[in-house]
């Protein structure tokens, strides 16, 4: 009989890839964590009615900011979004964006419709992988359990709320991404619920719309594809922010 004791054991278990930086997207997510904006101490995420037209604009801001896609004119002025060619994403979120806009140029409306429904999952179970923000249960009226969102401790949300602030309340230069953060919570309409953080006052939404416009500072000044492509999907959050909440 064959002698199998030195034989490896396998194991068929499917390996967990490792994450790579985190998304704008994710980044986006993290900051519309409210961590105690819920009931009993837990967290809300801000603008759920809008929140896949949120982070579809940051899946084509991070998309521009990364130079694998810009925006074209379209048909009576409009404006689209097309892939540049050989120049795909490595993160799987952002190819499976690309992907879509590699097929043809899309109107932004149409791509932030068709990314955005499928973002909320992936990115928030990313968010708990990297604990960021952990899911917990409680109970409920000492019988029901529900599942609740509470802070994971790691302070990378209060780095990210602290660079924003910055550049809101008091003028610093931004990084891009740090602009383009901005940008996005200002144009999803979302920024108002932030003013413990960084008051609501008439310079900040100066501030706050000047990012919306790709108004990022002299430092900035080599990256006008960024700012154009970041810019243009914003103002196309805003339409949508204000359009969404009412049913329309």
């Amino acid at each position: 009989m064959a002698d199998h004791s030195e034989e490896p054991v396998t194991d068929d278990r499917t390996e967990t890839k490792p994450l790579g930086a985190p998304t704008l997207a994710e980044d986006l997510l993290l900051l519309l964590f409210q961590p105690d904006a819920g009931t009993q101490g837990t967290g809300i995420i801000a603008g759920e009615n809008t929140l896949f037209y949120i982070l579809a604009g940051a899946v084509l801001a991070d998309l521009g900011l990364g130079e694998h896609v810009r925006t074209v004119p379209g048909r009576g002025g409009s404006t689209r979004v097309e892939a540049v060619a050989d120049h795909p994403p490595s993160d799987e979120i952002l190819r499976s964006a690309w992907d879509y806009l590699a097929e043809k140029p899309r109107g932004v409306q149409t791509a932030l419709a068709a990314i955005g429904p499928t973002l909320r999952g992936p990115l928030l179970d990313r968010l708990v992988e990297r604990g960021d923000i952990r899911r917990s249960s409680r109970k409920t009226l000492g019988l029901f359990d529900t599942k609740v969102l509470e802070d994971g401790g790691t302070g990378r949300r209060a780095h990210l709320l602290s660079d924003v602030r910055d550049v809101l309340l008091h003028g610093a230069e931004p990084q891009r991404r740090v602009a383009a953060l901005g940008a996005l919570l200002s144009g999803s309409g979302t920024l108002p619920q932030f003013h413990r953080e960084i008051p609501w006052t008439t310079p900040v939404i100066t501030r706050a719309k000047d990012l919306e416009q790709g108004n990022w500072g002299a430092g900035a000044a080599a990256e006008a594809v960024a700012r154009t492509v970041t810019a243009t999907i914003v103002n196309n959050v805003i339409i949508a922010a204000a359009v969404l909440p009412n049913g329309n």
